[in-house]
């Protein structure tokens, strides 16, 4: 039998090394699905229960293996449903493929059936490269350059596949006029940054009395270079939010997530030091750095593109972190003068006791926070974690302590709902022996949640470490914006926009045939989780959680917060809305302990 254009698509993404596709099926590329059929399902074709699904756990595959991201989509409302996924790839800087569909080439320009224009359609989503494969010959160039210009801009690219043509015979580019041959594979430079302003960065971080590092994704692979600079500096750390994994939390010296949902002792480090180095970091809320007068500055990115942004750095070095930093640590001497070092010490110290008792605060019936703070201590130290949006990543931000090995992300610049299932079955599909864990707010889990666990139900069975805990926050409040519009446009909750109906996540759970337990009594946190996290086989903690705590975060504004928590104590309903006396209760235990 001949090869169709289908069967040389799936081979040819077998022999880049892509073992799974993230998908969900229709006629617009029933070719394809027909090759699968007959290539014994290689790559794997993971169906998920909605394309947008698809796109997400494409991207939490890519997240948490380090290659490229894989997911397959039909024409028309297939390829739409595609694009929030897809945009989460590119504001994050994933690499991230989309094979979709498309009506047959005879049929375009008719008003056909499910006839969209995809090439406008994904212009801007796939900006650095989207292709209409209209003869066979323009595989396999088209595919190759899909695969190497995502991983090459960490970005998502696409094909579109008309479905006539992907049941041709395949016919490869000739050595003719016209045609373009292609190639496999691609061997990345390590890029090396400038000797001078290696030198003059030195010098410059030399000078400094008081070093601030702000890391960020991109010094993900510098882990042992970055803390050994920070010591040779007596630097903090600080990190922004898809980069909480780069450095464990603790270390002494790192003061945990910068910015909206950042820490306390983030906003000490950069508002009392006196030179920054940022590493791998577009952190784009440049109120939340320095002044802008206040500290020298040095920034190293190995994208051009990104460097120089946010701050008036002096020295701009384009090149990898790990051997950028290597070039500069035989330049930097040691800072004998600890006293700064000793502050950060401290202000993180003082930070983990307060986050404790805040944790322990009475609720009505959980804090959310002790949710976080008992998983906290239990964690597996190869564990994989992702948040969905929400007030989940508040605490996600600011309560996790990372350690080890674990891994964690969410939708950090797009910030959509829905991705934290998502991510979490690509994570499994990364890494099967390893265990994941998301934090889930009820409305994310309403939104995509609910069914994804469905696709869980149907794959777990098969995954090496069967461990998949999903912790819920239940609180039937769309709890993130009820605080936004309470501290933002002082307004009281809209209760018809806010309020969620309540459903039990446990008991779905345990109706398609995995572990569901609720939990509302505070003292049983930690039990569910040691339970949870020994089981074998994926569980749900549905936690009763109260929403009348506010993820008021203690950071940059952080004096704001306190004037916030003050006015909400002084009874200023016309600014902040209607509050239950409940939680005037708890910001008053709560202020405190931020002293």
């Amino acid at each position: 039998m001949s090869q169709t254009v289908g069967d040389f698509i799936l081979a040819r993404l077998r022999a880049w090394g892509v073992e799974h596709v993230f998908g969900y099926p229709g006629d617009g590329i029933n070719g394809l699905l027909a090759a699968w059929g007959r290539a014994d399902n290689q790559p794997r074709f993971i169906q998920a229960r909605h394309e947008e699904m698809a796109a997400f756990a494409a991207v939490g595959y890519a997240k948490f293996s380090g290659k490229v991201g894989v997911c397959a989509a039909t024409s028309g409302p297939g390829a739409i449903h595609l694009l929030n996924g897809l945009y989460d790839a590119k504001l994050d800087h994933v690499p991230v493929v989309a094979i979709v569909g498309q009506t047959n080439r005879s049929a375009m320009g008719g008003s056909y059936q499910q006839e969209v224009d995809l090439l406008s359609l994904f212009k801007d989503v796939a900006s650095e490269y989207v292709q209409v494969v209209n003869v066979p010959e323009q595989l396999p160039n088209v595919l190759d350059r899909a695969l190497r210009i995502a991983l090459a801009e960490r970005a998502p690219t696409c094909v579109i596949l008309p479905a006539d043509v992907q049941e041709l015979d395949y016919s490869p580019p000739t050595h003719a006029f016209k045609m373009v041959p292609s190639s496999l594979g691609v061997r990345w430079p390590a890029v090396s940054p400038d000797d001078a302003g290696v030198r003059a960065a030195a010098e410059l971080l030399n000078a400094g009395k008081k070093v601030s590092i702000l890391a960020g994704q991109g010094a993900r692979g510098a882990r042992t270079e970055l803390i050994e600079v920070a010591d040779r500096l007596g630097a903090g750390v600080a990190k922004a939010l898809l980069g909480k994994d780069v450095l464990p939390d603790d270390l002494p010296f790192v003061t945990g997530a910068i910015g909206l949902l950042g820490t306390r002792p983030s906003y000490e480090l950069m508002r009392d030091c006196d030179t920054l180095l940022t590493v791998g970091s577009s952190f784009p809320y440049s109120q939340f750095l320095p002044d802008l007068d206040q500290a020298r500055g040095v920034q190293i990115d190995v994208d051009a593109r990104y460097i120089g942004m946010r701050y008036p750095y002096e020295i701009n070095l384009v090149g990898d972190a790990a051997a950028t930093l290597r070039a500069l640590l035989p330049l930097l001497d040691r800072k004998e003068d600890r006293s700064w070092r000793e502050t950060i010490e401290a202000n993180v110290a003082r930070w983990w006791e307060t986050v404790e008792r805040e944790a322990h605060v009475e609720g009505k019936p959980i804090n959310p926070m002790r949710l976080f703070w008992e998983a906290s201590a239990r964690l597996p130290d190869n564990a994989i974690l992702a948040a969905d949006s929400g007030s989940a990543a508040n605490w996600y931000a600011r309560d996790l302590r990372l350690r080890g090995d674990m891994r964690g992300s969410l939708s950090g610049t797009l910030a959509t709902m829905g991705p934290g299932v998502p991510y979490g079955i690509g994570a499994k599909f990364a890494h099967p022996d390893r265990p994941v864990v998301v934090f889930e707010g009820d409305g994310a889990m309403q939104m995509n949640g609910l069914a994804e666990l469905i696709t869980i139900a149907r794959y777990w069975h098969e995954w090496a470490d069967p461990r998949f805990v999903i912790a819920v926050l239940h609180n039937n409040d769309l709890n993130q914006v009820t605080w936004e519009m309470r501290a933002m446009q002082g307004a009281p909750k809209f209760t018809e926009s806010q309020t969620l109906p309540e459903v039990s996540y446990a008991e779905f759970a345990r109706a398609i045939g995995i572990g569901g337990e609720a939990v509302d009594d505070p003292d049983q946190l930690g039990p569910a989780w040691d339970r949870a996290l020994a089981a074998d086989h994926p569980t749900i903690l549905d936690v009763r959680t109260d929403p009348d705590f506010p993820p008021i975060p203690p950071h940059a504004t952080f004096e704001q917060a306190k004037d916030t928590a003050e006015a909400l104590l002084k009874g200023d309903e016309n600014r902040w809305g209607i509050i239950s006396a409940g939680l005037r209760t708890k910001v008053q235990e709560l202020l405190p302990h931020h002293g």
